[in-house]
């Protein structure tokens, strides 16, 4: 009987735990520096969704090994609630394959949702003599030297995407990497290099600027931003996608309705105007309602593993 009573009563202590969340600030950590378009998104999202839950949403930076030092840190935090991952493509499947991570982060992280989408752009510089992306692929496939395209360093997405173009065309390019994404796109302009695949956040001010030209958008439909620049579907390369997708995630274990707390904070700030507009001019694309649930996200999660990460094996690609 006393072994019941006291069961009872640590139910119903956790269901009041629960139910009392958050009572203390929540860390969002970052895996990049601030300043970033991580970072940022991650700020947005963090003030708003401070509203909802009654405490401070408080950002954090840890930066290194491609994102994988931050996942680490969620991965071995207290599962509470309080110790929130943002993540994208790059963090949470291709660095997991480029740095032959032990770590499942699909089975080892409980997702919470997905809240922004980024689009690459196929963009090169203005002499390059293709008016379209067809011009593009018939410039890349019967050039004599390898079209070069610059990335922002081994493993990263403009990578990824640089390969699986040279797949899809039948062509490789000559793949330049670069310390981040900004001096690939810098050396675009400056005509060091001819083309490369960029976040739609980091490439529309340059392509409004008439400083390198767009051929496409990785995804199926234009972005609401931009939508002068076709999709691929549109121009020549059905069904080529790469997006710079972010998501949060939180510690395996930590329990449902904090959980579903998390997520209807997230879901809240994404359906607050000021936010979708501050996050639509950054070039992010808001997912619907049906994808922003954590079923979504791992579903999500694990086919985007399932696309990217024999490419990158067949391709013998690793973090350097």
């Amino acid at each position: 009987m006393k072994r019941f009573v006291a069961a009872v009563a640590a139910i119903l202590a956790f269901a009041a735990w629960g139910q009392s969340y958050p009572h203390r600030p929540v860390t969002v950590t970052v895996p990049f520096a601030a300043g970033g378009p991580t970072d940022t998104i991650a700020r947005i999202m963090a003030e708003r969704m401070s509203k909802s839950l009654g405490q401070p949403v408080v950002v954090e930076n840890t930066v290194g090994a491609g994102g994988t030092i931050a996942v680490t840190k969620i991965l071995r935090a207290a599962p509470d609630g309080y110790s929130v991952g943002i993540g994208h493509v790059g963090t949470h499947v291709i660095a997991p394959a480029v740095q032959a991570v032990t770590a499942d982060y699909l089975a080892e992280l409980e997702p919470v949702g997905m809240m922004a989408t980024n689009p690459q752009i196929i963009v090169t510089n203005p002499s390059v003599p293709a008016k379209d992306l067809k011009d593009l692929v018939a410039f890349v496939k019967g050039s004599m030297d390898p079209v070069s395209s610059g990335t922002g360093g081994p493993g990263t997405p403009s990578h990824i995407s640089a390969v699986y173009f040279g797949n899809t065309v039948g062509k490789p390019l000559n793949i330049i990497h670069y310390k981040g994404s900004g001096p690939a796109l810098q050396d675009v302009i400056a005509g060091h290099i001819q083309m490369t695949f960029d976040q739609a956040a980091n490439a529309l001010p340059q392509i409004r600027a008439g400083r390198i030209r767009a051929y496409a958008v990785t995804q199926k439909t234009r972005l609401a931003s931009a939508p002068d620049i076709p999709t691929t579907d549109e121009v020549g390369l059905p069904g080529f996608y790469m997006s710079v997708w972010h998501a949060f995630w939180v510690p395996k274990g930590t329990p449902r309705d904090v959980v579903q707390k998390l997520n209807a904070a997230m879901r809240e700030a994404l359906a607050d105007p000021a936010v979708r507009k501050r996050l639509e001019d950054l070039g992010q694309e808001i997912p619907a309602i049906d994808q922003q649930t954590p079923e979504a996200l791992h579903a999500y999660h694990r086919a985007e593993r399932d696309k990217w990460w024999p490419l990158i094996k067949a391709a013998d690609i690793k973090a350097q």
